[in-house]
């Protein structure tokens, strides 16, 4: 069985789960509705999510717990949160994300902005690629599309 280094150390590459959308809106209103995470992420969250050093819990259920701290806080520019811990339910390695990053890049494309949201380390060859790459998607391209674009998130997708 080929092991995958799961320590990210925050270095991008081609194979991890990348997703990315251009809106008309600032840098500035982008980067607040990102670290507003309890406006497009769905369950419980605990700690506070915008200063640079936060560590907070996030869990759904009895399906995912995890614990970020906030590594990287650039203003308008880039968020970066380390995961710590992690407990994934529905497969074999329930600490699979512990050591991912999860990385908001935001750059001004022209007359739009660029969201570009990597979560280091997630890639096709471990487990929960199958079923976290499609909830990143919904989270990502939708709930947080809409929280920048309209004011509000849809952080409960469907069960």
């Amino acid at each position: 069985m080929e092991t995958v280094t799961k320590k990210a150390k925050n270095t991008i590459k081609s194979e991890d789960l990348t997703i990315s959308f251009e809106v008309d809106k600032t840098p500035g209103e982008i980067f607040k509705a990102i670290n507003n995470v309890r406006k497009w992420w769905s369950g419980e969250i605990d700690g506070e999510t915008d200063k640079l050093g936060d560590v907070w819990t996030y869990s759904y259920k009895d399906i995912h717990r995890s614990k970020q701290k906030i590594t990287e806080l650039i203003p308008n520019i880039k968020v970066v949160w380390h995961v710590i811990d992690s407990y994934l339910s529905f497969i074999e390695d329930k600490e699979e994300w512990n050591g991912t990053d999860i990385v908001f890049a935001i750059a001004k494309k022209g007359d739009k902005t660029e969201v570009r949201f990597t979560h280091v380390g997630l890639v096709p060859a471990i487990a929960c690629y199958g079923e976290c790459a499609p909830a990143w998607d919904f989270y990502i391209n939708n709930s947080l599309r809409n929280l920048i674009i309209n004011g509000k998130g849809d952080p409960n997708k469907k069960e």
